[in-house]
Order: C-alpha cells, then structure tokens, then sequence
C-alpha cells in the first residue's frame, strides 16, 4: 500500500497551536517541533505496524482497522480510539482518557509526501513527512 515505508518528518503546520491547545507546555513543544520523528509503516491485510522513532522515544504501534486500542502520545496523553481506512485515507478517531475529549487524525499521500493531520477542540495541525 501507498503508506508502506519510511517517512522522515519534513515540516510542520500549526503545531505549535495544536500541542497548546492539548495542554502540552512550551518546553515539549518547542521541542517536539524538533523532534526528528521518523515513520516506518507496514501493512499486511488490516493489520498496520507503525514503528515512531524519535528524539524523545522509539515505540511501535501495532492496530488493526476498525478495532480499537489504546495509545499514549509523546507527552504521555492516553488515548483510545481506532483507524479506518476511508478511501485513500488513513482516518484515527480517538479519545483522551483523561477527560473524553475527541483527537482525530487523517493521513493521507498527498504529492508523494505523507500528510498526517490533527483536530483537537477546532485547532488543525499538519505534519508532513518526506518517504526516505
């Protein structure tokens, strides 16, 4: 699939107001926004392994679509939700453990780069990745 590989973080759009919004403070993102995060993504069938590699921390993800799981960000925000694929599209609805609020997430290739957007509480961010 189109997601398959390994993406390296090329820039950012509005994150800084994305990770205020979610309660994050200025220390972690001044430096999250330089984090050097790194994607690699495999799918078999349903099921994705996403491996986040980072500054801060290396972790791998596994999921299947449609079920849920449990997931904890960088910051060590919880969360709770699942991804579908809709269409062409990569779409995570999650919930924050802590107080119910809604993070959604679409990646998506857009122009040979991997557009991975976040809504939080009507604040959207974007990161985009370059495939290595």
């Amino acid at each position: 699939m189109a997601f398959d590989g390994t993406w390296k973080i090329d820039r950012n759009a509005n994150y800084d107001k994305f990770m205020e919004k979610m309660g994050v403070n200025m220390v972690k993102r001044k430096l999250a926004a330089h984090d050097n995060l790194k994607l690699t993504v495999t799918q078999e069938g349903n099921k994705f392994t996403v491996k986040e590699s980072s500054t801060f921390r290396t972790i791998e993800i596994v999921f299947e679509l449609g079920v849920t799981f449990n997931y904890s960000l960088a910051d060590g925000t919880e969360l709770s939700g699942t991804w579908n694929l809709e269409g062409n599209k990569l779409v995570g609805k999650f919930k924050r453990i802590d107080n119910g609020n809604e993070l959604n997430a679409i990646r998506e290739i857009r122009d040979g780069e991997l557009v991975q957007t976040y809504i939080y509480e009507g604040v959207e961010a974007q990161r985009i990745f370059k495939k290595e």
